[in-house]
């Protein structure tokens, strides 16, 4: 093994030895699923996401999403690793009170969380709406030689993700729409906290469903194979035309010689003699906590590149902004999140004692708050003749048009998911 293998090994281990870390100190987690995904998360967090640790909310950035959020150890090492402002202390203080290391990510609460996860499925709809929104903005914002919103979502998704009715909606959704931006990874371990998938998960082909929903599918068979997931990546950033999904086959509790492939080491810390055998088994110190190796702190600052992505972007951006200078004016005005002026003398007056049918006044002020708002989208599960919640005029989100309103369909769970991640899109 070369040197650059061996540091690679290194880090990818290190992020193991802080969620056994983290988890073991806690009593409390998710161990399993972070200490397999680890050559996953070493992939995104060093080579592929375009992120700056040292200025996390940058307008053009790729956005990672943790659906299978109680894995969570797993981004909070990742992110400490990175360069965020996520101290060694923190990840001692996973899942305590008070701590910017809950027990699922917060959104709000720690620098590098795009969105609030732990309910399965929730995070793999988010990341469709963020999908949607980047595509209504790059319409509204892109000229040709001028693209200032290119950014991609990332996600990974655990076989829970897959079973929850949710997931299925958004991702039916997501595939008729086109959103080819979207990368998502499911972590196949064939293991949940009740013991292995073959308890209630036998019949699917899980790929062949998402081929049918309109994605794009490739498979990696061993998460461990660094080189295989870049390529996969690079394949999936290369569709254009359909979400992408990687099936990654992984193994629960990597490097842990009795949890490996057990249940067990789901949603429990190791114990501290297991910890010590998979520290043993991974060729790490079995003495040393929450220790990190100053060649992996340099190996995996994210800060230096993530620097350099938002200079080139802040370039674009300033030579958009002087050959487009009205679209810079309602750039500035769209991102401040506040209607424009004038919009409370326009909204419609309904006069005491005058019936007015709920759905109707609704439908007038929808109609009257439109051009003071003109990034507000979104729509009906099947209902608009019903609920009248539309914007006339301005158009259905589809496969070539990023009009502002989405027909959902009959998919009433993925809409509400769907539009969280909507609102937490800045613009």
């Amino acid at each position: 093994m070369n040197a650059d293998a061996k540091l690679r090994k290194l880090s990818i281990d290190t992020i193991r030895a802080l969620a056994m870390d983290g988890v073991q100190k806690a009593n409390a987690g998710h161990p399993g699923t972070a200490m397999a995904l680890a050559p996953l998360a070493y992939t995104l967090y060093r080579n592929v996401l375009r992120h700056n640790p040292a200025n996390p909310d940058w307008p053009n950035r790729d956005r990672f999403v943790l659906s299978a959020g109680h894995a969570c150890i797993l981004q909070y090492a990742a992110l400490h690793l990175s360069g965020y402002n996520l101290s060694l202390e923190e990840l001692k203080r996973f899942r305590q009170w008070g701590s910017r290391t809950p027990g699922h990510p917060e959104h709000f609460m720690t620098e590098g969380v795009e969105t609030t996860t732990g309910p399965l499925g929730q995070g793999f709809a988010n990341g469709v709406g963020f999908a949607i929104a980047d595509r209504f903005l790059a319409e509204r914002y892109n000229r040709p030689h001028h693209e200032i919103i290119d950014r991609r979502i990332y996600a990974i998704c655990s076989d829970g993700d897959m079973m929850e009715g949710v997931t299925m909606e958004a991702a039916s959704v997501a595939g008729h729409l086109g959103l080819g931006r979207l990368v998502y990874f499911y972590d196949d371990n064939h293991i949940t906290i009740d013991g292995t998938t073959a308890l209630t998960y036998t019949t699917e082909d899980t790929g062949k469903r998402f081929e049918a929903h309109g994605w794009h599918v490739q498979s990696v068979a061993d998460s461990e194979d660094v080189a295989a997931l870049e390529r996969a990546i690079r394949a999936a950033q290369a569709e254009e035309q359909r979400p992408s999904l990687v099936i990654v086959r992984s193994h629960i509790a990597f490097g842990a010689p009795k949890a490996l492939d057990t249940s067990k080491s789901h949603g429990s810390p190791l114990g501290e003699d297991e910890v010590r055998a998979a520290k043993e088994t991974l060729g790490l110190d079995p003495d040393e906590h929450f220790d990190v190796p100053d060649d992996v702190y340099e190996h995996m600052d994210a800060r230096p590149a993530g620097i350099e992505a938002e200079q080139e972007w802040r370039d674009r951006f300033e030579v958009w902004s002087e050959a487009f200078p009205k679209l810079r004016e309602d750039w500035d005005a769209d991102r401040t999140g506040k209607p424009r002026p004038g919009w409370i003398e326009a909204l419609p007056i309904f006069p005491a004692g005058e019936a007015v049918a709920t759905r109707d006044a609704g439908k007038q002020v929808m109609q009257a708050f439109k051009p003071f708002t003109p990034t507000m989208i979104g729509g009906a599960a099947d209902l608009v003749e019903s609920t009248k919640t539309e914007f006339e005029g301005s158009g259905v989100f589809s496969a070539t048009h990023a009009g502002r309103n989405i027909a959902f369909g009959i998919r009433e769970h993925a809409m509400g998911s769907i539009v969280n991640g909507i609102a937490l899109t800045q613009g």
